[in-house]
């Protein structure tokens, strides 16, 4: 028969405890009791001063930092308003049923207390942890990369001297307001009668003897350098005739993004770096979050020595795509008696004309054998280059019957020999091994699915958080 009207009884107090509430096989319970996050508070303790008002426990913001990562929420409103109505959360953080959680805003300001190094800091004591338990095998590494969208659109990029300029103008009457605000508030301390009374919004030029350089300097924070790379900075300066796309146009609303083609758009992003373990476990033991106009085979001889020194693993070899396989990338790891498996660029294919695989190197001569059967010999150095040329004589390369299909010159065709060929040699040899194509193989299923699982399930294929620092705290801890 059909049963009466289920009653209300939802304002009846009840006498139950939030520990009988979660079930005994729920997941926080097992979180809880595998990490251990009391280690938080030592580091954290400095930041804080010794009397005034009690902070919220970091413990328990980074308890909620993996709560936002676990359930793959975006907001720190949505967060707390979250973990204020489910009971498993509310254990794991250690709030009673009739305690109220921190407000979402203290999240945002616990975090720039913090700073990026307690991030890293956190991030390696995880990854320690699994070091621990046995769970890297440090054999073999793996280098990837991916695109990540910033929480800016590209409708907002506007021109950097005027960025730079409208931001440093904006700063200095920004000072000179708050100068004149204080001396309207303090009544006890008349204007100096020989000061000349300025408008308002008008600066005073610096007396003699000051140094605003220096004191401007010193109040700003300093630069963050992960790697104490500068080449990395995204405000670094321009090094030779290379230039980045930001050193023209910029965000204001991320200054650190840019511009990058995603697929079949542009859109302004980063570039988030991982250095995945071979074992069996796919341990992360490095992530690093870069703009997207820095290419991404830079931050790799600085992410490696950086694992290898701070985790004392001896790799045999290490793999990435062709992006990786620069020069400069293989002869540093070949030298350290790393393995190097990294396809090759092929520029063969990129030009109408034979391509150097078509020369042989005759390497008793020091010469290279075109198609034709021709003698190509040693002419000249190119050090800033730092390769050596090659060139068949005028009159024979005219009179071939392949010159349509290998030169439009008629100075004769030209090869270049890097100064640091053997090391290419040496990869090309690497390719027809069975240990190379495994490695290959491996690294479509060891890299590119964490990148997937972090942009599907926990908000890594567009960032919440902006700026580099922050680019940087958001991949840690994913």
């Amino acid at each position: 028969m059909l049963g009466p009207v289920k009653p209300r009884r939802l304002d009846e107090p009840i006498v139950i405890s939030l520990e009988a509430l979660v079930p005994a096989d729920n997941f926080y319970r097992h979180l809880e009791a595998t990490l251990d996050l009391s280690f938080v508070r030592a580091w954290t303790q400095e930041r804080y001063a010794e009397r005034g008002r009690p902070s919220i426990d970091p413990v328990v913001f980074f308890k909620l930092q993996l709560l936002l990562f676990f359930e793959g929420i975006r907001s720190e409103r949505q967060l707390i308003a979250t973990a204020s109505l489910n009971l498993a959360h509310r254990w794991y953080l250690g709030y009673a049923l009739d305690e109220a959680l921190p407000d979402h805003s203290s999240l945002t300001r616990i975090r720039q207390r913090l700073g990026i190094a307690i991030f890293e800091r956190f991030f390696e004591r995880i990854v320690d942890l699994c070091q621990e338990a046995g769970l890297i095998w440090g054999r073999e590494l793996y280098f990837d990369a991916t695109k990540v969208e910033a929480n800016a659109d590209l409708d907002s990029l506007v021109p950097r001297f005027y960025h730079e300029a409208k931001t440093h103008v904006a700063g200095l009457f920004a000072n000179d307001l708050v100068a004149a605000d204080e001396r309207a508030g303090n009544d006890a301390d008349p204007p100096p009668g020989d000061e000349m009374v300025l408008p308002a919004g008008v600066a005073h030029l610096p007396s003699r003897g000051r140094q605003p350089e220096a004191a401007a300097a010193a109040e700003q924070p300093p630069r963050w350098n992960l790697l104490e790379e500068r080449r990395m900075d995204p405000r670094r300066p321009a090094v030779g005739g290379y230039r980045r796309t930001t050193d023209f146009r910029v965000s204001p609303t991320d200054p650190d993004a840019a511009p990058m083609w995603n697929g079949s758009r542009t859109s302004l992003g980063y570039h988030d770096h991982y250095v995945v373990d071979g074992g069996q476990r796919r341990i992360i033991l490095a992530a690093l979050v870069t703009p997207a106009d820095i290419m991404e085979n830079q931050p790799m001889l600085d992410l490696l020595w950086r694992v290898c020194f701070r985790r004392k693993v001896r790799p045999r070899q290490v793999t990435g795509d062709t992006t990786y396989g620069t020069l400069e990338n293989i002869v540093a790891l070949e030298n350290a008696g790393i393995r190097a498996y990294v396809p090759l660029p092929d520029f063969d294919h990129r030009t109408p004309f034979f391509g150097k695989g078509a020369f042989v190197y005759d390497a008793e001569a020091d010469a290279y054998r075109c198609p034709g059967d021709q003698t190509l010999r040693f002419r000249k150095h190119k050090h800033t280059e730092r390769v050596r040329v090659y060139q068949a004589p005028a009159g024979t390369c005219n009179a071939c019957s392949l010159k349509a299909r290998c030169t439009d010159s008629i100075q004769g065709r030209q090869v270049k020999r890097s100064f640091d060929e053997a090391y290419l040699d040496r990869v090309r040899g690497y390719h027809v091994s069975e240990s190379y194509r495994k490695a290959m193989r491996k690294r479509k299923v060891w890299v590119e699915p964490l990148f997937a699982e972090a942009k599907a399930w926990h908000g890594l294929r567009r960032l919440r958080l902006r700026g580099l620092l922050n680019a940087n705290m958001q991949g840690l801890l994913i």
